[in-house]
């Protein structure tokens, strides 16, 4: 009675540490994936599909959890009652327990023999499948507008049907492929041990002196049975998941950057101008030439327009000077300073980017101006300020809620200058003293986009502007504009030198 408490105690006990320790685990790992996808450069970014990283940090790190992790903490927990079951029965008929064992031990072989090769398919139609199933949902949900507009919900519900039934039906057959061993193994466990009855039965000292053993066994086959399949069952699972988890731990292996656990570094000394010497910029070895040999002066405190039919190199110029990217040859220089790996973070402390298309938080007003600070951490009059200088903070202390109006998944409850404007407040509130525009005004109408240009116009003479625009009028009141094509510099100099060259 004693011992049999003792071991429900102890099962208990082991229950609780091994599923907490099983999640804390899963918790390391998922928060590790999330940290290092964030570390990665820009570049990489680019070239990945984001719904593989999400189904990485979430649904496949919740899997590795509860079908490699957890399984094998109970293993390792019950390996010394199996060990000890294990002896106890050598100890008593070495023969008769060895040959049980050899017995199970040769039946579970002979199942994983043929299973291995189903599983190993049924793991990588479930790691593609749980990609494909969220890359629907992302499409379906980002692009609802026009989904709704062009009636095309039936083909995303059969895109997501098809890759969930796939999904799970991968699952399945995986469950019942590690499961269903318990019960052949219950069946021809009974013929086994019928066998060893009648083995010993023949014996000289008869069956009722064989009765000990066959109930040691029989005992013994109850407490160790559950466990094998378990081993099994464990080891399926994580043939069955292996695919996902090469992806997770593929994503584990990302490098970090030397930065990544340093300080916050301080800004860097900016005075006099940027300076791009000889700069030249591919994607791919294999793809065409992006940028070819660059060189260009941005003097300091300047608004400086960059102009160019679509392909020209504008956006990947600015992602080079913002530090985002790195250039194939030449140099940029903040200064006399080389920017590299070992500054860039202290060059881009002086940088804020205001995109086309703003990427809004499903939160208040307030945190998106603040964007990536803790919300009690925000300071609500830097917040007031800054969207003063961006020409909204009229508009915004109109709404009842002020800075803690919602705005709004994506923003959808705001217009489109609006939205522009929240962007220029945000990076003001950086206290950036480069601000770069690439294409912020080309989505919005005429009138919006003469608002906005008109709150970029009262921002502060100390900031250096970058602005990459398609409308030429947009940077009639900049100091340099740079018009590029196909990767060079195809001339530079004043607005009205520009619009006189068109007109010729």
């Amino acid at each position: 009675m004693l011992i049999a408490l003792l071991s429900g105690i102890i099962r208990l006990t082991l229950l609780w540490f091994q599923t907490r320790l099983s999640h804390a685990i899963g918790s390391d790992l998922s928060i590790e994936i999330y940290k290092r996808t964030l570390y990665q450069p820009y570049k990489t970014h680019l070239s990945r599909n984001t719904s593989e990283v999400i189904s990485g940090v979430s649904n496949k790190m919740e899997r590795i959890v509860h079908e490699v992790i957890l399984p094998v903490l109970t293993i390792l927990g019950a390996l010394p009652i199996q060990a000890g079951i294990f002896l106890v029965l050598l100890w008593m008929d070495f023969v008769v327990s060895s040959i049980a064992f050899l017995g199970f031990g040769l039946i579970y072989y002979l199942i994983v023999f043929f299973s291995k090769k189903r599983l190993a398919f049924e793991s990588h139609r479930l790691n593609d499948e749980s990609a494909r199933t969220i890359k629907a949902l992302q499409e379906g949900l980002g692009g609802i507008r026009d989904v709704l507009l062009n009636g095309t919900q039936s083909t995303y519900c059969d895109i997501y049907r098809n890759s969930d039934r796939r999904f799970r039906r991968a699952r399945s057959n995986i469950q019942i492929i590690s499961s269903s061993p318990r019960y052949a193994i219950e069946a021809l466990g009974m013929v086994l041990i019928a066998a060893l009855a009648y083995m010993l039965s023949v014996r000289e000292q008869g069956l009722a002196a064989a009765l000990p053993v066959l109930g040691a066994l029989a005992l013994g086959a109850q407490r160790l049975l559950p466990l094998l399949q378990q081993s099994y069952q464990s080891w399926a699972n994580l043939k069955g998941v292996e695919k996902v988890l090469q992806s997770v731990l593929a994503l584990l292996n990302q490098p970090l950057p030397s930065f990544a656990d340093a300080a916050v570094a301080p800004s860097m000394p900016f005075h006099r101008h940027i300076r791009l010497e000889n700069l030249s910029f591919r994607y791919t070895p294999e793809g065409r030439q992006i940028l070819d040999t660059i060189t260009l002066e941005l003097p300091k405190g300047k608004r400086i327009g960059f102009i160019g039919k679509t392909g020209s190199g504008k956006s990947t110029l600015l992602d080079i000077i913002m530090g985002l990217l790195e250039p194939l040859s030449g140099t940029l220089r903040v200064d006399e300073t080389i920017i590299d790996a070992n500054n860039v973070r202290a060059w881009q402390a002086h940088i804020a980017h205001v995109p086309q298309a703003i990427f809004l938080s499903d939160a208040t007003v307030a945190e998106n101006i603040a964007f990536g600070v803790p919300k009690n951490e925000i300071d609500l009059e830097q917040v007031k300020s800054a969207a003063a200088k961006a020409q909204i903070a009229q508009t915004i202390e109109s709404w009842p809620a002020q800075y803690q109006t919602e705005v709004g998944e994506r923003g959808m409850r705001l217009s489109g200058g609006q939205r522009q404007r929240i962007g220029i407040a945000r990076a003001l509130y950086k206290r950036a003293d480069v601000v770069i525009f690439d294409e912020a005004t080309s989505a919005l109408d005429n009138e919006t986009e003469q608002a906005v240009m008109d709150a970029i116009e009262q921002l502060g003479g100390d900031l250096t502007i970058l602005i990459i625009a398609h409308r030429l009028s947009t940077l009639k009141n900049c100091d340099l504009i740079v018009e590029l094509k196909e990767g060079t510099i195809k001339r530079t100099g004043c607005y009205s030198g520009i619009i006189g060259y068109a007109q010729v």
